[in-house]
């Protein structure tokens, strides 16, 4: 039930969020599109524990700064890649073993890794990661990283 809640709390707040109109009919509109998803997504059964992971969102407030400050960090250095006249890339794979082992660790480093400017996470198993990046450092940076570790003891929470 608080799972449905919430789903509800945060599609509504997404509609008004994103209309940026606030007359009566827009307001009820909103209200009702959000009751209309939330129905269909509890018919799919995708309001669960692994559709919504509420133990992690207290930690994912300190995870999504930290993770956007690398965001901003890594695509400032494409940008400086990019704009260099003689553009040093060197696109490198690496694979490597995660420290993960629920499937919403998995996904979080997997996507915080593409998220990244100059990365991408190409594959992705319960016991390898196989990265590209758009140089040797970015891609080798993925192994036994901050990222790893912060995913690892957010999933722990």
């Amino acid at each position: 039930m608080l799972r449905g809640v919430v789903a509800f709390c945060a599609l509504f707040a997404f509609w008004l969020l994103l209309s940026g109109h606030y007359t009566g009919f827009l307001v009820a509109a909103g209200f009702g599109c959000a009751a209309v998803v939330l129905v269909a997504a509890r018919r799919m059964e995708v309001v669960d524990g692994e559709g919504m992971p509420m133990q992690l969102w207290r930690v994912l407030f300190f995870y999504w700064p930290w993770l956007s400050w690398e965001i901003v960090k890594s695509a400032w250095a494409v940008s400086k890649i990019i704009l260099h006249p003689c553009l040093p890339i060197s696109p490198t794979l690496v694979r490597f073993r995660p420290l993960q082992r629920t499937p919403v660790g998995l996904v979080t480093h997997a996507n915080s890794i593409t998220l990244t400017p100059g990365t991408i996470a190409i594959e992705c198993k319960e016991d390898e990661f196989l990265v590209h990046g758009l140089t040797r450092a970015s891609a080798e940076g993925c192994i036994d990283s901050e990222m790893d570790r912060r995913v690892r003891a957010m999933e722990g929470a």
